[in-house]
């Protein structure tokens, strides 16, 4: 490829809506163009880079035994009535209608689609283990799409979903696709956890998300370095806090004017913060109240309030009269007097508590001394785990503190187990003739995601770092003069011995200043640049530039090519 043939219009300045560095990079690079908000057109060099993550993406499928196809974006609602989640994606999925009225979605993912195909062809247990993947284009409507390709309304994703005639040999399947996306990543340049995650609206049993590591991410980590336990914020295991014993006290109502928040409470009371309870309230989509109960300096987590909920979807925070209707005041809040009918969701850390302070259900008036054990009516509460993990909290896993860091999401595994092939009565025969449900697994990787986070953890203020596997091109060859015959016909040698020893060259024969050329092969981000110079062709020494640390090397004409192969070996 000639860069005088080449489609990338770079620009002078970031654009004024990008945030993140990887959206300002794209854009500015030349990588990508919006057409939309959260919908995106890639550009010739954002394209080659796109296509190396999905080439390096087949190569591991495969090996895994993973059988590609494609199935159709459009999908009919019916599939998605049978599974019960027409419903659980609310707003975010983009439905439509035929001219005859038949409604259908743009798929936001596949699990019903590909389901309602096996049950169709596969009927015995002999066909057994499948595992089918696509690389296509995903829909969802995302109330806020921002930050370039990493929240956007159309996206392009890997989904593999994996067929077994039991659970061992889900997990068999779960374990081929972690360890290959753990090669996929790898490959591709990345610096990345597998962390335990939420299988959120998709169901199903336990999960690992793929993060790659980067202080713009929008997931929170919290790792363990002692024994390697890492998983999401929302996803996060906390152990009970047991509180030290004390003699209980009798309960008593007290006032407290004007104290809204736990801060004033405490500092009203004189009263450590750990010592008191505090309250959040939530509705669910069916406008249920729930009344969720943690210790006053932790936080709450709305993933694990679902979780424990019944039925519940989606979590708004309470409307006031919601609230005022189950205890006749807004705010002062303890499960001590609620009316029956509220869902009411205490941690566990909290029923380990002493003699603490909370809400008597009452304006300006709260409860101290409460013991939970004795106080709270533990008949009408679920008590469980819903507090967010924090910094220093122990490890689940082995008791040391934890420490949190933060990343991108790039891929996700999920055993499902029997979830939708119940719901989409998907058969077949084991070896006895036995009618069984398919022991299902998906596996996710954001193709357009996996670009931007790699943009993300590889900058500098000059532009991107490309790791060599899915650089758009590998090596750029640049006569310092391409309006010198010499310097080009120089140049143009040595791009077609470099693409004769297969290594991805572009030349750059832009008639420009060669600042001009040198800023752009920064900005794109080749991890190797070929200066040709005048000391080139006068004393045959070639100009190499890595990207990655600067370093700029000479060596003679006749070693170059060896010594360029050496150094993308190592980038």
């Amino acid at each position: 490829m000639r860069a005088t043939q080449l489609y990338a219009p770079t620009l002078r300045e970031f654009p004024a809506e990008a945030e993140l560095i990887s959206h300002k990079l794209m854009m500015k690079a030349g990588l990508i163009r919006k057409a939309a908000g959260g919908i995106y057109s890639y550009l010739p060099l954002g394209w080659r880079t796109i296509r190396k993550i999905e080439k390096i993406i087949r190569e591991e499928m495969d090996a895994k035994g993973g059988q590609e196809i494609m199935m159709p974006i459009t999908q009919p609602a019916e599939i998605w009535h049978e599974s019960g989640r027409w419903a659980v994606y609310g707003p975010e999925m983009m439905r439509l209608k035929d001219r005859h009225g038949r409604e259908f979605a743009l798929g936001p993912t596949h699990e019903e689609m590909i389901t309602s195909l096996i049950r169709s062809e596969v009927k015995s247990y002999k066909q057994l283990p499948l595992m089918l993947y696509q690389i296509q284009n995903k829909y969802r409507d995302e109330i806020r799409p921002r930050f370039g390709l990493m929240r956007s309304r159309e996206f392009i994703m890997k989904d593999l979903y994996s067929f077994d005639k039991d659970v061992d040999g889900m997990n068999i399947s779960y374990q081929k696709m972690y360890d290959a996306y753990d090669k996929i990543f790898t490959r591709c340049g990345l610096k990345f956890r597998p962390v335990e995650a939420d299988n959120g609206a998709i169901g199903g049993g336990h999960s690992h998300e793929f993060t790659v590591l980067a202080p713009s991410g929008e997931s929170s980590i919290a790792y363990c370095e002692s024994c390697n336990y890492a998983a999401s914020d929302e996803k996060a295991e906390l152990k009970i806090i047991q509180a030290e014993v004390e003699e209980m006290k009798p309960l008593e109502k007290v006032s407290t004017p004007d104290c809204h928040t736990i801060e004033m409470v405490k500092d009203y009371l004189q009263v450590p913060i750990e010592k008191t309870i505090k309250a959040v309230a939530f509705q669910d989509d069916d406008g249920r109240l729930i009344l969720a109960f943690v210790r006053g300096d932790h936080e709450v987590n709305e993933i694990k309030i679902l979780n424990a909920v019944d039925g519940a979807l989606h979590l708004h925070m309470a409307e006031e009269s919601a609230i005022t209707e189950a205890n006749g005041c807004a705010g002062f809040m303890s499960p001590i007097g609620i009316k029956d009918g509220t869902i009411i969701v205490v941690d566990s850390s909290v029923m380990e508590m002493y003699n603490a302070v909370a809400g008597a259900n009452e304006v300006d008036k709260h409860f101290i001394n409460v013991t939970p054990k004795r106080d709270f009516d533990s008949s009408k509460l679920i008590i469980t785990d819903i507090r967010m993990i924090k910094e220093g909290d122990p490890c689940p896993h082995c008791g040391q503190p934890v420490k949190m860091t933060r990343g991108i999401e790039v891929g996700q595994v999920f055993t499902l187990g029997n979830k939708y092939s119940k719901s989409l009565n998907a058969t077949f025969l084991d070896e006895n003739g036995k009618e069984k449900f398919f022991e299902m697994g998906c596996y996710g990787i954001g193709v357009g995601r996996t670009m931007a986070a790699t943009i993300e953890q590889n900058n500098d203020e000059h532009g991107i770092i490309w790791p060599r596997a899915i650089a758009p091109f590998e090596v750029v060859v640049v006569p310092v003069n391409a309006k010198n015959a010499d310097q080009l016909e120089y140049s143009e040698k040595i791009y077609d011995e470099l693409k004769a020893a297969g290594i991805d060259t572009i030349l750059d024969d832009r008639k420009e200043r060669a600042g001009v050329k040198f800023n752009d092969c920064d900005l794109i981000g080749y991890p190797i640049r070929i200066t040709i110079s005048p000391k080139t062709i006068n004393e045959g020494t070639i100009e190499i530039k890595i990207r990655k640390t600067g370093e700029m090397i000479n060596v003679n004409r006749e070693e170059y090519k060896d010594k360029v192969i050496e150094l993308l070996k190592n980038l």
